[in-house]
């Protein structure tokens, strides 16, 4: 009795350590979606993303030189589009924002009016996430008109997560618009280590859920951005984790009701 009893516990200890969603996961496909920011803008690592084989979302900033030829390279390669839409931070420089940014001013028809030019700026574009805003995603108004417009144009939201305090998780709940709020930032430090570091952490924020958001960018950071991304590649497909356009993490009935015309 005693022999049996000591064979039990360590089995019941491993069991009880064992996450219910670790089980759940053994049975399906782990996704992460790579989100790269910044196109239209900066030319670092742009080459990089959009001709290579690493299926990434490519966020365009609206308004800006290469906004319309960015997002039509992405398309034509295969990848998934959408709008990198610029608002207003509590700190940085306006210039940081470039033309017609969602600003905390802006009446509910003037921000509906700028998301709505923003679109027809970037062709192709499926979804929006929001370029700084640390400031406008908390005023209910602001959100509340660009969840609207998304509603209106079937539209994912991605949350950027630049303030803890964004309306855009209540209010899109409240208007059944899809959203998810990004869970690692792969560059904000600019070396290929940190990346990897980066990637690693979304690895395992994957494996716990079933699901994970990182974004990065081109640009300033975006060579070694992209170094880090490819060189953790190799890890992911030990891992079973399948790198997956942004709209692929949303819930299947979610996404036949909401995604496809």
């Amino acid at each position: 009795m005693k022999r049996f009893a000591l064979i039990l516990i360590p089995f019941l200890l491993l069991t009880m350590q064992t996450p219910a969603s670790a089980e759940k996961n053994n049975d399906k496909q782990l996704k992460a979606a790579i989100i790269i920011d910044d196109f239209g803008g900066g030319t670092g690592g742009v080459r990089d993303f959009l001709e290579g084989d690493i299926p990434i979302t490519a966020a365009v900033m609206p308004f800006t030189e290469h906004s319309k030829e960015h997002a039509e390279w992405a398309h034509k390669n295969g990848f998934e589009v959408m709008v990198h839409l610029p608002m207003q931070p509590k700190k940085g420089k306006r210039s940081w924002l470039g033309p017609k940014p969602i600003t905390v001013d802006l009446s509910h028809k003037e921000v509906k009016q700028r998301v709505k030019e923003a679109l027809k700026s970037v062709p192709y574009a499926v979804g929006l996430n929001n370029h700084m805003g640390s400031l406008a995603v908390e005023d209910e108004e602001v959100v509340r008109a660009i969840v609207e417009v998304a509603k209106e144009k079937k539209l994912y939201i991605v949350d950027s997560g630049t303030s803890p305090k964004s309306k855009f998780p209540q209010i899109a709940k409240e208007m059944n618009v899809p959203l998810l709020k990004r869970d690692v930032f792969l560059d904000d430090i600019s070396s290929s280590s940190h990346v990897r570091k980066q990637m690693n952490r979304l690895a395992k924020i994957t494996e716990f859920t079933g699901r994970g958001i990182a974004i990065g960018h081109v640009g300033v950071t975006g060579k070694v951005c992209s170094v880090g991304i490819f060189q953790s590649m190799d890890e992911f497909k030990r891992r079973n984790i399948k790198i997956v356009p942004a709209s692929q993490l949303f819930a299947t009935k979610l996404t036949e009701q909401y995604l496809i015309p």
